[in-house]
């Protein structure tokens, strides 16, 4: 295909003026890169000035006081079912060391007769047995589930470095 002298000025005034719209584009975008990196300079900044000081402050305002003050209570409740639960087993088990009175049993034995050798034919696990079994299951159970929410995989807690993006030297055509 033969073009006339004329296409050929037009396509080479063209091609210049294509080249030099071309490297304008690269000054401004080096530009904007320059900018852009001053932006994330001055919002680090920023960050460390501003944001993370009042992030601080409500955290120490109203998280903090909140989360001391449930601590409080759950250490109060946690002592209180301790506290609780030792005055049921304390209860139960002198129950049954009344029970085994000989005194007792004589009392017992010249009210009813029945009563007596019913008490003394008593095999198996007692109650206290039972609350003791039930105790340690618990207890089992709070180990395995403390166990468990440490060692539980958190995908929310991990975050992955962001790549940095390679800079280019030279222009793509």
């Amino acid at each position: 295909m033969s073009l006339s002298r004329k296409r050929k000025k037009e396509l080479k005034r063209l091609r210049a003026s294509a080249e030099d719209l071309w490297g304008n584009q690269q000054v401004v975008l080096d530009h904007a890169n320059s900018v852009a990196r001053e932006a994330s300079r001055q919002l680090g900044h920023l960050t460390r000035e501003e944001v993370v000081p009042r992030v601080r402050t409500g955290y120490e305002t109203y998280v903090r006081p909140g989360f001391e003050q449930a601590k409080g209570y759950a250490r109060n409740a946690g002592d209180a079912a301790e506290q609780g639960l030792g005055n049921v087993l304390g209860s139960i088990l002198s129950i049954g060391d009344i029970a085994n009175d000989v005194r007792v049993r004589r009392a017992v034995g010249r009210i009813s007769p029945r009563a007596v050798a019913q008490i003394e034919k008593k095999s198996g696990p007692g109650v206290g047995t039972c609350l003791a079994i039930g105790a340690a299951v618990v207890a089992a159970a709070g180990v395995a589930y403390a166990v468990w929410q440490t060692f539980r995989a958190d995908d929310e807690l991990w975050v992955a470095d962001d790549e940095p993006l390679p800079a280019s030297d030279s222009p793509a055509l």
